[in-house]
C-alpha cells in the first residue's frame, strides 16, 4: 500500500449527491448499484460474493483492510464489485493468515474505490432515498464536470430487469464430492453460488453436482450413478422476474416432487414457480445481523444476508399455489423482525422449502446451519420417490 497516495477520487449519485475522497484500489471510472453492507466483519466474503455482481459496495463498518486477504476465504473465484466505498482504510495488514494487503489485491483486479468517505452519512442517505445507481471516479475522471459524471451515471442500467445470473454461473458442471460415506446426490443450480455451500452440503455425505444456471432438467436423471435425491438453486444477482428459464425448471422439479431447497435468489424463484410475484426492496438487506423469525418453531435467529428483492406472498396463514393448485398448500415460514419481510417459504403438499438467507454463513452467525440438515431429512424421507422422477 502506498500510504503517500492522496490521488482524488468523487463518488456520484443519481440523485445528484457527491461525496469527495481519495483512490482506493485501482484508479478509474466504475458504475453500479450502490448498495451498503452492515457486517463488521467478512469483507472479503463481501468482495467475492457474486451477488454483489454490478453493485458498488458501501462498507459501513469504519475500518476495513486491517487483516488484509488471504487465499482461504475467498467465496468465488473472482472478486465481483463493480466498485467500493470505504470510509478508513487500513494501513497495515496484521494477520497470521494474510498473504496480500487488500488495496494491493484491488488494485491487481482492477477494482475502482474510494476511502475517506463519510460512509455513515451515505449509508443513511440510501436508507432514506433507497437504493439507487452509482459511479466512482478517480484520478483524471474525477476531474470533469460534475454534470458530466452525474449524466454517465443515469445512462447505466438500472437492477430492476436486470438478468445477471447467466453471468456469474459455472461454464461447465463440477463435482463436490461427499466428505466420507456419499449418503446422497444433489444437483446444485449455480446462480451465483458461494463456495461454503456446496461444501455444507458434502460435509453431509452428499456428492455435490454444481451445475450452470440453465442445466435442463431433463438431464438431471444423468447426475451420478442413480439421479439426484435432491435439487438446489442457490443466491445470485440480478432481478428474479427475469429467470424465466430457472423457472421453467423448478416448476418441472416441484411436479416431479423431487426435493427441492433454494436459498436468497433460489428464495424469489420458489416464490415465482409458486404463483407469488417479487418486488424490488427500498434498501435490501446486505448484512451478517439480520433477525429472522422461523415462524414454527417461534426462534429467532440471526442471519447473513444480501439481496435487494423480496418474495410478495401472504405473511399470514396457508394459502393454495397460485401457480398450480396440485402443489397445494404453501405458507410463509420465516418473517424479518425488521420490516417483515418474507425470509422462508415451505411447501405442505409437495417436499420444498426456501430462505432468503445464507445459512451457509461466510460470514456470519451459523444459527441457521440446520437447514442443511433440515434437506437432508426432506430427501432421506422420501427417496424412491425423487430418484424416479429425476428418471421421468
Amino acid at each position: 500500500m502506498n500510504l503517500l497516495d492522496h490521488t482524488p477520487a468523487v463518488l456520484v449519485l443519481e440523485d445528484g449527491r457527491t461525496m469527495s475522497g481519495h483512490a482506493y484500489g485501482a484508479v478509474g471510472t466504475a458504475y453500479g448499484e450502490a448498495v451498503f453492507v452492515t457486517a463488521m466483519t467478512g469483507y472479503q466474503e463481501t468482495l467475492t460474493d457474486p451477488s454483489y455482481h454490478k453493485q458498488i459496495v458501501i462498507q459501513t463498518a469504519p475500518h476495513i483492510g486491517n487483516t488484509g486477504v488471504n487465499d482461504e476465504d475467498d467465496e468465488s473465484l473472482g472478486y465481483w464489485v463493480s466498485g467500493y466505498v470505504v470510509r478508513d482504510a487500513s494501513r497495515i495488514s496484521s494477520n497470521w493468515r494474510t498473504t496480500e494487503d487488500l488495496e494491493t489485491r484491488l488494485q491487481r483486479l482492477g477494482i475502482v474505490g474510494i476511502k475517506d468517505v463519510d460512509t455513515r452519512a451515505l449509508t443513511r442517505h440510501l436508507r432514506d432515498k433507497g437504493a439507487m445507481r452509482i459511479g466512482v471516479f478517480s484520478g483524471e475522471a474525477a476531474s470533469r464536470p460534475v454534470a458530466d459524471l452525474l449524466a454517465e451515471v443515469k445512462a447505466q442500467p438500472s437492477m430492476a430487469g436486470a438478468r445477471l445470473a447467466d453471468e456469474v454461473s459455472t461454464d461447465e458442471p463440477y463435482l463436490v464430492p461427499a466428505v466420507g460415506e456419499k449418503k446422497l446426490t444433489v444437483a446444485a443450480y449455480d446462480l451465483g453460488i458461494k463456495s461454503m455451500t456446496p461444501q455444507q452440503l458434502s460435509e453431509r455425505g452428499i456428492d455435490v453436482h454444481v451445475v450452470p444456471s440453465d442445466f435442463p432438467f431433463e438431464k438431471l436423471a444423468e447426475l451420478g450413478s442413480t439421479g439426484v435425491d435432491g435439487v438446489f438453486f442457490s443466491n445470485g444477482p440480478g432481478d428474479p422476474g427475469t429467470a424465466d428459464t430457472q423457472i421453467d425448471i423448478l416448476r418441472k422439479v416441484l411436479d416431479a416432487r423431487i426435493p427441492f431447497f433454494g436459498i436468497c435468489f433460489g428464495n424469489q424463484l420458489l416464490g415465482r414457480a409458486l404463483g407469488f410475484g417479487t418486488y424490488k426492496l427500498p434498501f435490501g438487506h446486505r448484512g451478517i445481523n439480520v433477525p429472522v423469525m422461523d415462524r414454527e418453531t417461534g426462534r429467532v435467529e440471526v442471519t447473513a444476508q444480501n439481496h435487494g428483492f423480496a418474495v410478495d406472498a401472504p405473511t399470514s396463514g396457508e394459502v393454495t399455489a397460485p401457480a398450480n393448485a396440485d402443489w397445494g398448500r404453501v405458507t410463509v415460514s420465516h418473517v424479518c423482525l425488521n420490516d417483515d419481510v418474507v425470509e422462508g417459504l415451505r411447501c405442505l403438499d409437495v417436499p420444498a422449502f426456501s430462505v432468503q438467507f445464507h445459512p451457509e454463513s461466510a460470514a456470519g452467525p451459523h444459527d441457521s446451519r440446520g437447514l442443511f440438515d433440515r434437506f437432508v431429512e426432506l430427501m432421506t424421507a422420501a427417496p424412491a420417490a425423487s430418484t424416479d422422477a429425476a428418471h421421468a
